[in-house]
């Protein structure tokens, strides 16, 4: 493979890592850091706040049956979705935090990849694996039964629920050499649409835009123009040139960029729903072969904090060892909190109220935010 080709499969691999948070990690090509009910009506009525102490939690979890596999969303600030296996069966199971106990939702008898919850926690959609090269994608209500249950030719699977319209699911599907399809998943319709776009990675930016990074393939670079596309009317347009990396929560957008006077400081710049600036901060850089490296992170749009993992210094990603910072910013009054030191730069999803994080490759810890206590979720 000559070095221009393989600089753009890596590249390819650490935005493919980018969006898949909760899905596996491809360690061929790139190189991270080791420094059935719904939440009860009954715990409504009790007017459970939206959060609780960590030390009211009932931990650790206690799994009921099979091997623990990996915690996979949050589906309320006290309930977890977590997966466990049992020969080449997976179960999932909702687990209520204050009273430590495991309700199983749904079992499925072939291994399940991964589960993300709807935006607004109405629906569940599971990504189970038959074999090899084909996917099954089911949505689940949140008493747990089938809404919706398809198979997909793929390799590797990625999604994005529209946060604008949760009956829209935008689906890539990966072939084994990284050539892609992309669809659209109406759930309401019961139908999948394909669309042509020139980028897997793509993201909801409005009810009916997504945006996508445009690599220019024939000229390798690190960085690429920003694009916004109208699925309804094919209207595409820049909103931003040079990007690295970025997201999207509701009605804000991240971007990552890296500015000419200050190659090793990576600038995280956050815009509302007019594309007007918010705020921006910098960290340090960690520099790969392929580029750089862009530390895990989330966002909570209800309280405006942007959480990361921030390198100490900047350094070479293959010999830095200080390990990471995890940081708070108020994205809305520019200040930066210090949460914990010395972690691994691993996979962080906040909490519907922004006052916890899970944290780790299977999600298997959680961190108060306030207290700033990290605990095991289930016992090694």
């Amino acid at each position: 493979m000559s070095l221009s080709k393989c600089t753009i499969f890596i590249k390819f691999i650490l935005q493919f890592l980018f969006l898949l948070v909760f899905a596996s990690v491809f360690s061929a090509c790139t190189h991270q850091q080791d420094a059935k009910p719904s939440p009860s009506e009954d715990n409504d009525k009790q007017n459970v706040p939206p959060s609780q102490p960590e030390d009211t939690w009932k931990l650790p979890i206690e799994i009921p049956e099979g091997e623990f596999y990996k915690v996979a969303a949050w589906y309320s600030d006290h309930h977890l979705l977590y997966i466990t296996n049992l020969e080449q069966s997976s179960s999932v199971y909702l687990y209520n935090l204050l009273t430590g106990s495991s309700e199983l939702l749904y079992k499925s008898e072939v291994p399940i990849v991964t589960i993300q919850a709807s935006p607004s926690k109405k629906n569940i959609l599971i990504q189970s694996s038959p074999s090899t090269y084909e996917g099954q994608v089911i949505i689940l209500s949140p008493e747990g039964s089938e809404i919706f249950k398809q198979s997909i030719p793929s390799y590797e699977l990625a999604f994005e629920w529209n946060p604008f319209n949760e009956s829209e699911i935008l689906i890539s599907s990966f072939n084994e050499d990284w050539t892609f399809q992309l669809l659209l998943l109406d759930i309401e319709q019961r139908k999948t649409t394909e669309l042509t776009l020139p980028q897997p990675f793509i993201k909801w930016i409005g009810n009916e835009e997504v945006a996508y990074l445009k690599w220019n393939e024939d000229s390798p670079s690190l960085l690429a123009p920003l694009m916004m596309k109208n699925l309804s009317n094919e209207a595409e347009e820049e909103l931003f040139t040079d990007v690295l990396q970025f997201a999207t929560y509701n009605d804000i957008l991240m971007t990552v960029t890296v500015k000419d006077d200050e190659q090793l400081q990576a600038s995280y710049t956050f815009y509302n729903k007019d594309k007007k600036l918010v705020n921006s901060f910098s960290i340090p850089h960690l520099s790969m072969f392929s580029g750089w490296l862009v530390p895990y992170n989330d966002l909570n749009v209800r309280k405006g904090n942007f959480i990361t993992l921030k390198p100490v210094k900047s350094a070479e990603a293959d010999a830095y060892r200080e390990g990471f910072e995890l940081v708070s910013y108020d994205i809305d009054k520019g200040k930066s909190t210090v949460i914990l030191h010395d972690l691994k730069n691993e996979p962080i999803l906040l909490s519907p109220s922004g006052e916890s994080a899970l944290y780790g490759n299977r999600f298997e810890n959680v961190i108060d935010l306030k207290t700033k206590e990290l605990r095991e979720l289930v016992a090694k």
